[in-house]
């Protein structure tokens, strides 16, 4: 079987890539730990957004659109600020429009490379970044900690392995989400037309003017009824809606359908998350983002229970992982 894992640039920009039969990844460490690009060559489809050439300092200026970029702590912020045991951190206010925080740090600041490899069994690569009171991050967020991302390639597609763990003294947040983003086509010959989603969605949550939830339920439209059961195109609207996570058979995912290959591509994240966002960029016809999140957003401002908005904390040592996987059936 094809199989290796080697450093080589995607667009002037230091890569891991694996390959692993049918099956092409890039990972970018210098920029946020982005897993970049996943595809099948043989079929010539890319399942993720890719930055063109040309588009790649327009990328790296906004890093969070692109591949499966890590958002930690994930979403919006009000007025950037986060109140946790009794202390109140203060984020930047980086989205003018709502004067909150949007998406955290991890995804914009370089990772490590631990470690890649190959075999028949799967091409593998480890990043990581550790937080600790040299960290510009530190200041935001004090809390010292390592949060390690696994991506492994194999014939049963691609894999993503998360763990966090607390290295401080403290209890610190855990909010994290991915903005994966989710060509749809992910064919070079299907159309947008030809593109069926389901996600397992349940309640969407209301969203005021400034983007924040009031702690309220909105009812489901038609097109989001069968976004949660049969399927619908995925630009049926303009979206930018957050929803809890109702898990189907078991199983907590996204599903792509391209009608005229009779494929579709899962992406099956776990029952760790609680909450999805699902961004369509003004129904672009394009891509999608189908984001799965641990947390509500700005849950730490919210009065709610904490187990219903998953607000927790890792206390002094503590790990939490999940994994994830994309892969295609049909």
């Amino acid at each position: 079987m094809n199989h290796k894992a080697y450093e080589e640039l995607y667009h002037g920009e230091s890569a891991v890539w694996l390959q692993h039969g049918p099956y092409e990844a890039a990972i970018l460490p210098g920029i946020g730990g982005n897993l970049i690009a996943f595809r099948d060559n043989e079929s010539g489809y890319r399942f993720l957004r890719e930055p063109e050439a040309h588009e790649m300092e327009a990328f790296k200026s906004n890093p969070g659109v692109h591949g499966i970029p890590v958002l930690f702590p994930p979403n919006r912020y009000e007025d950037g600020r986060f109140p946790w045991n009794g202390q109140t951190y203060q984020f930047p206010v980086n989205e003018v429009e709502t004067a909150n925080h949007l998406h955290g740090f991890l995804h914009t600041i370089p990772w490590t490379v631990e470690d890649y490899g190959s075999s028949e069994a799967e091409s593998y690569v480890v990043v990581s970044v550790t937080i600790d009171e040299d960290h510009p991050v530190y200041a935001m967020l004090p809390h010292t900690f390592t949060f390690r991302l696994r991506y492994t390639l194999n014939r049963d597609g691609l894999a993503q392995h998360v763990l966090i763990r607390n290295r401080g003294t403290s209890s610190m947040p855990c909010l994290l989400a991915f903005h994966t983003a989710i060509n749809a086509p992910f064919a070079p010959e299907s159309t947008a037309d030809d593109c069926v989603a389901r996600i397992t969605i349940g309640e969407r949550w209301e969203m005021s003017d400034r983007m924040l939830p009031t702690g309220e339920f909105q009812s489901l439209t038609a097109e989001e009824e069968r976004l949660r059961t049969s399927g619908v195109n995925p630009y049926f609207a303009p979206m930018d809606n957050h929803y809890t996570a109702v898990p189907q058979n078991g199983r907590n995912r996204m599903e792509l359908t391209d009608t005229r290959l009779g494929k579709t591509l899962v992406y099956d994240v776990g029952n760790s998350y609680k909450q999805w966002m699902v961004w369509n960029n003004k129904a672009s016809r394009k891509f999608f983002c189908p984001e799965p999140q641990i947390n509500l957003v700005n849950a730490p401002n919210v009065n709610l229970p904490a187990d219903d908005i998953g607000l927790f904390g890792l206390a002094p040592g503590d790990i939490w992982e999940a994994t994830s996987r994309l892969y295609l059936k049909g």
